[in-house]
């Protein structure tokens, strides 16, 4: 049998023990399990709902082929009109089902954790975090996603010094993944009296929302302490000891979070943060060792590494990565990132169609 078949009969078959395990009382009753349910199927529709065409258009076909021996002349034209369209879309099908059976980045059906920091230009830098994240919650927003943010820090002049959230969705990693890096913007701020262009970077790092089973991290790794909430956003400042600190003691990695409403929910908020910080850490080392097979468009968050530049007096956005320069910037700060994710989705699935080929 085909082995494209094989891969396609498993599919339907997982598709349909999820659809009856979500009709079973223990699962409806279980949220967290239910959700895992959800989003494992979400991930297999689209491979699903090919793999049903794929049997009624060659159902249609063998149909077509048997009236084509009809001693009606008419029916034979058209049964062979209905084969030449069978045929014809099984032949477009057969090419999207061919990129659906590629291997898949595990973490693409993750919810995904985000984190953005003004790095350079001072009070315009912060300023333009405060757009980046308005920009990708309006993004979030058309794809039917939810944004939660976790922990932030305000800036007087605006924006924020950093912001962190996450991003609860079917496949929100795999639209999220490639923002991790330095993102420049080049505009004139409002502070700015003479007119004159000012260069500021914004970093951003985004990490996928990792399971409990991906990551374990024994108790004794972990220093946590609780202290008192600090600066603009902390509810209970000078009260309680509601904010977190956790600090990961064998790669020294800390989270602090204190914009919870309490310290259960602090808690809870830095224990998610540090595991997916953890996660990406061995990840990058375990990549290292192996020696960077092919180098990923998914950046590690530093400023040095500059992913993408955002011109305002040219209405410009280049992404500089794949080399896409895109002259609709007012479009794409309001949300509108299809154009640039899909493309490097498409150089992702490129990239990986040349290796199979390999």
């Amino acid at each position: 049998m085909d082995a494209r078949i094989v891969k396609l009969e498993g599919i339907e078959k997982r598709y349909n023990e999820i659809s009856e395990e979500m009709t079973q009382d223990h699962v409806v009753s279980n949220i967290k399990l239910f959700t895992k349910l959800s989003k494992e199927q979400a991930t297999l529709k689209g491979a699903y709902d090919a793999y049903q065409q794929l049997k009624k258009l060659n159902s249609e076909i063998a149909d077509a082929k048997e009236m084509m021996n009809d001693d009606d002349e008419e029916m034979r034209e058209l049964a062979k009109a209905q084969f030449d369209e069978a045929s014809a879309a099984l032949t477009e099908l057969d090419e999207h089902i061919y990129k659906l059976l590629l291997p898949r980045d595990p973490e693409d059906s993750y919810d995904c954790l985000v984190e953005i920091r003004g790095a350079v230009g001072g009070d315009e830098a912060n300023i333009f975090a405060g757009d980046l994240f308005r920009m990708y919650s309006y993004y979030a927003e058309t794809l039917g996603f939810k944004v939660d943010v976790t922990q932030s820090s305000e800036s007087e002049a605006g924006g924020f010094a950093m912001i962190g959230f996450t991003i609860k969705g079917t496949d929100a990693y795999r639209h999220f993944k490639f923002e991790s890096g330095g993102h420049r913007v080049q505009r004139v701020p409002k502070t700015e009296t003479q007119g004159r262009v000012q260069t500021s970077i914004a970093t951003v790092l985004v990490l996928p929302d990792v399971e409990d089973e991906d990551v374990e991290i024994p108790d004794s790794d972990l220093e946590i302490e609780t202290h008192r909430a600090s600066g603009a956003g902390g509810q209970h400042i000078n009260k309680t000891d509601s904010a977190v600190r956790i600090v990961h003691k064998p790669t020294g990695i800390t989270v602090n979070c204190q914009d919870g409403r309490s310290q259960i929910s602090n808690r809870e908020t830095a224990l998610k943060i540090i595991k997916a910080r953890v996660y990406n850490y061995y990840k990058e080392q375990k990549a290292k060792e192996a020696g960077a097979i092919r180098k990923s468009l998914v950046g590690s968050g530093e400023r040095s590494e500059k992913i993408r530049t955002y011109n305002y007096p040219q209405n410009r956005v280049t992404d500089h990565r794949i080399g896409l320069t895109i002259n609709q910037l007012d479009r794409i700060v309001e949300g509108k990132l299809n154009d640039i994710v899909d493309a490097l989705l498409e150089n992702e699935e490129k990239e990986i169609l040349l290796n199979e080929q390999l």
